[in-house]
């Protein structure tokens, strides 16, 4: 095909055009915001340290993608380079080449660019939330044109794949728009209802959806899923991964805007993204590049993620000055003009505020703040010896959670210099471990290999261990007490009563769990509370959320929280017996022993 020739001035400019705009983002050349910087950073850092990883970045690869890319044809219907030329931006007519922007090329030279060892795509999972009109839609559809005729991959699969047939056209109808424009396609692709292959390699594009069990059976190379905040619920995204066990270096792609729903895939993957790419989970084959705009300095570091309203500092999406933050497109397929008009309708009319914010600037209209500074939290990493603090006092907290999930015990020691000491212990069921890595990129295995957390056998957790763990545990350590969550953990708290625990039924509920709560929040904002770095126990850290009162009375609000926090609940747990400790009374050591148990 003519979309497979390439020269060496092609090669030249696309060897520079991802790196470039990482450069030029992170130089602040080009204005992003927080999350788009820290995905240019993680490029420019991993062409620095990714060898020792496995991982590589393939100009060539690169380069042919991008050449591919201005070989496609775009007919007028198509969002890229529809801005008015008096808006001072690009027209395309058709059969206008397919000029990838800079923002784009990013995209693109990343998921194709990057290798592992075996000379496979690193990326087979890409996350993108971009506003509306930024050309997401036609972007993925040359995606899958090129997952079609040029990927060497086999009898290859591609799907635009959605909750609702007519959905899944949207992307699908853009990819045959361009075969029938491009005359390098439309001689090489045939074309039929619902319908793009190319016979000589048993290959084929198609639009499914989960109407009728229409994502079952697919051996998927590629899954290009548009829409993703409008999703009702996680079955696309798990059916088309599902479809990808066979392939070498399949690619699930995911384009969004915005939503407003924490218990939506979306919101999940949106979470997922975040957290990768500011470094609280590992994840080297998932590409995320998220639009927003910023909260200030200030507000960030008081677990704000997204602007304050009224805040001065933080950036306001009324002003011009920010959109291209949620708008990399901006006067290329969407004009200053038109987001102007958006604005000024949300102001005149309050009721359509949130869903400009959601389509045209990025802001997830029910939003969350991060209860620990995260910043607070790392500088509290002083390193934790379990060897050394063998033989003192503790207090432990537990909480079992779901016997199907994470169940975590940590136990908080006194120092001597101050403060208080972690020191945590988690268990997961290896079934649901293993589910878990491959649907939500949790790296539960990898933490296993690690020794930070411990597996059970099975898909739920097996309680003996946890009770003979705890009661190992008591021969290293003095647990005075035990502070516990009863839900689901009754039976284990007699259990270890019966080998001499002394167990304290703490009450989820604001009066019971404000002070330790509170006391957690300030020894994490005063340093006085080591956790030696965690992995597993920071990963909670950043999920957790709190609920208050009018009193300004808080505690853990695991319905608010984004993931996983069972650590942090049973931290404050175990702090709540030492600040419940009342000082009038006999130490406990004066009235009983160190604790054996045999």
């Amino acid at each position: 095909m003519a979309t497979r020739r390439t020269t060496r001035r092609r090669t030249t400019r696309a060897i520079d055009r991802t790196t470039q705009y990482a450069r030029d983002v992170v130089s602040g050349r080009i204005l992003a915001g927080r999350l788009v910087r820290l995905a240019c950073q993680r490029h420019l850092r991993d062409l620095q340290e990714g060898a020792k990883r496995g991982l590589t970045f393939d100009k060539a690869a690169a380069s042919r993608v991008f050449e591919f890319f201005e070989e496609l044809r775009l007919p007028d219907a198509l969002e890229i380079g529809q801005v008015a030329q008096a808006d001072g931006a690009q027209s395309c007519m058709a059969g206008k080449p397919f000029h990838l922007e800079p923002s784009q090329a990013f995209i693109v030279g990343s998921l194709f660019g990057w290798k592992t060892r075996d000379g496979t795509r690193r990326f087979r999972t890409a996350y993108i939330e971009q506003a509306k009109g930024n050309g997401k839609t036609p972007l993925l559809a040359g995606i899958g044109l090129y997952g079609l005729t040029s990927d060497g991959e086999p009898a290859a699969e591609i799907y635009s794949a959605a909750a609702m047939k007519d959905q899944a056209k949207i992307l699908f109808r853009d990819a045959e728009n361009m075969v029938q424009v491009s005359p390098d396609l439309s001689a090489y692709i045939d074309s039929h209802v619902n319908n793009l292959s190319v016979d000589r390699t048993f290959s084929f594009f198609r639009p499914v959806s989960s109407e009728n069990r229409g994502l079952d059976g697919k051996r998927v190379h590629m899954a290009l899923i548009d829409e993703v905040h409008v999703h009702p619920d996680a079955t696309v995204v798990d059916k088309m991964r599902a479809g990808t066990k066979g392939r070498r270096q399949a690619l699930i792609a995911l384009i969004t805007n915005s939503g407003s729903s924490r218990h939506s895939v979306c919101w999940h993957y949106h979470e997922l993204a975040r957290k990768v790419l500011e470094g609280y989970l590992e994840n080297d084959s998932l590409f995320a590049y998220v639009c927003q705009l910023d909260a200030c300095v200030v507000c960030f570091a008081d677990g704000k993620e997204a602007p304050v309203d009224g805040c001065a500092t933080c950036d306001d999406w009324r002003n011009p000055k920010v959109w291209i933050k949620s708008n990399p497109l901006l006067g290329v397929t969407i004009t200053p003009r038109y987001l102007q008009e958006q604005v000024n309708e949300a102001v005149q009319m309050p009721s359509k505020e949130n869903i400009v914010k959601r389509l045209n600037f990025c802001l997830w209209t029910e939003q969350i703040t991060r209860w620990l500074p995260m910043t607070k939290w790392d500088a509290c990493a002083a390193p934790v010896s379990a060897e050394q603090l063998r033989g003192l006092a503790c207090m432990g907290g537990l909480d079992l959670a779901s016997k199907i999930d994470l169940a975590a015990f940590v136990l908080v020691f006194q120092r001597a210099a101050g403060g208080y000491a972690l020191l945590p212990f988690f268990w997961v069921p290896r079934d649901r471990a293993e589910e878990r890595e491959r649907t939500d990129h949790v790296p539960y295995l990898m933490w296993a290999q690690q020794g930070l957390i411990k597996m059970t056998d099975g898909n739920v957790i097996d309680y003996d261990v946890i009770f003979q763990d705890i009661c190992d545990l008591a021969e290293q350590y003095r647990i005075v007490e035990i502070g516990y969550d009863s839900w689901n953990a009754t039976q284990m708290a007699v259990q270890l009563m019966g080998k001499g625990f002394t167990m304290v039924d703490i009450p989820q509920t604001m009066r019971h769990l404000s002070e330790a709560t509170k006391t957690f929040e300030s020894l994490i904002v005063s340093g006085e509370l080591a956790h030696g770095g965690h992995p597993v126990l920071r990963w909670m850290a950043s999920n957790a959320a709190v609920v208050r009162d009018t009193k300004d009375n808080l505690m853990l609000a695991k319905d608010r929280s984004t993931e996983k926090i069972d650590g942090i609940a049973a931290s404050i747990n175990g702090l709540s017996r030492w600040i419940r400790q009342d000082p009038e009374q006999p130490s406990v050591y004066e009235t009983r022993g160190a604790l054996t148990v045999g």
